[in-house]
């Protein structure tokens, strides 16, 4: 499998005040088309730069980022744009619908942005709606869904572009053991379809979930391990447990 992902002594630094806060310190990695990765650390440890540099949020100071063939790490803020619209999908913790948006509106928001025409929005946005189990609820707005169901619209508008990457940040950090699980295993399911993802995250039981675990501490790797049996997550008396 070809790589997606190839980045080269990458260094983030950030000025506050006379202090440099070294926040990413020489790192290297590859990740390849359909992996399943998740990063984890503690604060501090560079997993949230590093996820901002790899969904094209923010740039390196020095070091190399290639995505898909193409040199990012030198790339305008407008180039940056056109990059994440095209090759990847966001998934967050607080979801970032637009509240009066229906889901079928927030879903089929970045096709609108990448010049898409009305009949390829609809059919696409039908087609990733119906993907995520939610076509009975996509005429309702956020505030008339779930947690699980408003985490749902962000998974299918994520997908909608085809991107080359899901990227997501906690994406289980404000829902119920149960709902966690259910959107778990969405990823599963999206990944058994050919879709790589990357999930940062700081709980152990959904890094299990990845066939792949990347540790950040201080800035740098401290371990980058193949996980050779990804967790099946249930729920037992109202927690998370691992299989």
């Amino acid at each position: 499998m070809e790589d997606i992902i190839n980045i080269r002594g990458l260094v983030k630094n950030y000025k506050i005040g006379t202090i440099v806060v070294h926040a990413l310190r020489s790192v290297s990695v590859d990740i390849k088309k359909n992996e399943y990765v998740a990063i984890m650390g503690p604060s501090g440890s560079g997993k949230s730069t590093l996820m901002n540099i790899i969904g094209c949020l923010d740039t390196p100071t020095s070091g190399q980022y290639v995505l898909n063939s193409t040199d990012v790490s030198k790339l305008e803020d407008n180039q940056l744009a056109e990059i994440r619209n095209k090759e990847i999908g966001f998934v967050f913790q607080t979801f970032n619908l637009l509240p009066r948006y229906t889901a079928f509106e927030n879903v089929m928001l970045p096709l609108v942005y990448a010049g898409k025409s009305k009949t390829e929005r609809t059919a696409r946005a039908e087609e990733v709606i119906e993907q995520v189990g939610l076509s009975d609820r996509s005429h309702h707005k956020p505030n008339e869904l779930s947690g699980g169901q408003r985490q749902r619209v962000a998974v299918a508008r994520a997908l909608v572009n085809n991107p080359s990457i899901i990227l997501a940040d906690e994406p289980t950090g404000n829902l119920d053991s149960k709902t966690s699980v259910d959107i778990m295993n969405l990823f599963d399911d999206i990944h058994r379809k050919g879709n790589t993802i990357i999930v940062v995250t700081h709980e152990e039981d959904i890094a299990r979930h990845a066939h792949r675990i990347i540790r950040l501490r201080d800035g740098e790797i401290e371990s980058d391990t193949i996980n050779e049996n990804p967790a099946k997550l249930t729920v037992r008396d109202g927690a998370i447990r691992i299989q």
